[in-house]
């Protein structure tokens, strides 16, 4: 399923006071902000996850607790090779905004069950794993992933719902 925000997603500062946005758009622009915090300048990407118009937790792009971060010593990048000869390059170093989130969850004892996650792309093979897992009912991405095609697959199967503010695919360095 496709969503598109009329225009309230990009609003100037200066006209925000005089239109409310909508629910999705303010939790995305909330994960936007939340985004400025990520360590890691290949994807800076923040998350946010929510249940009955309430913020449970939020998650950006960083390296676990205490390694260096990307910022100070430069992306651990790898390449992966895939059945169809196709070769993408990731940077290892960070965990995502998703699983930050999840994590934050964890560790604070936050059930995300029925909630949903506001991010900035379709949720890579392993977050959405854990998406489906802990009981997330549906997730709203700003952009598509360029490699995002078994996630949105699973999370169908799951009969999880996933929405797209933008019908378009995200474009980042060494992609």
């Amino acid at each position: 399923m496709i969503c598109t925000f009329t225009g309230q997603f990009n609003i100037p500062m200066e006209q925000s006071a005089n239109i409310r946005p909508s629910w999705d758009a303010y939790f995305m622009q909330i994960a936007h902000t939340v985004s400025e915090r990520a360590t890691c300048d290949r994807g800076r990407s923040g998350c946010v996850i929510a249940r009955d118009r309430q913020i449970l937790v939020t998650g950006y792009v960083g390296s676990p607790r205490g390694l260096p971060h990307c910022d100070e010593v430069g992306h651990l990048m790898k390449k992966v090779l895939h059945e169809d000869e196709r070769i993408t390059q990731h940077c290892m170093r960070t965990v995502h905004a998703e699983q930050n989130a999840i994590c934050q969850a964890a560790r604070l004892g936050i059930s995300l069950d029925k909630a949903t996650l506001y991010c900035r792309m379709t949720p890579c093979r392993t977050c959405a794993m854990l998406i489906i897992n802990c009981g997330i009912e549906r997730v709203v991405c700003e952009r598509q992933y360029h490699d995002g095609k078994e996630s949105e697959e699973m999370f169908r199967q799951a009969g999880l719902a996933l929405e797209y503010v933008h019908d378009e695919i995200q474009q980042y360095e060494k992609q």
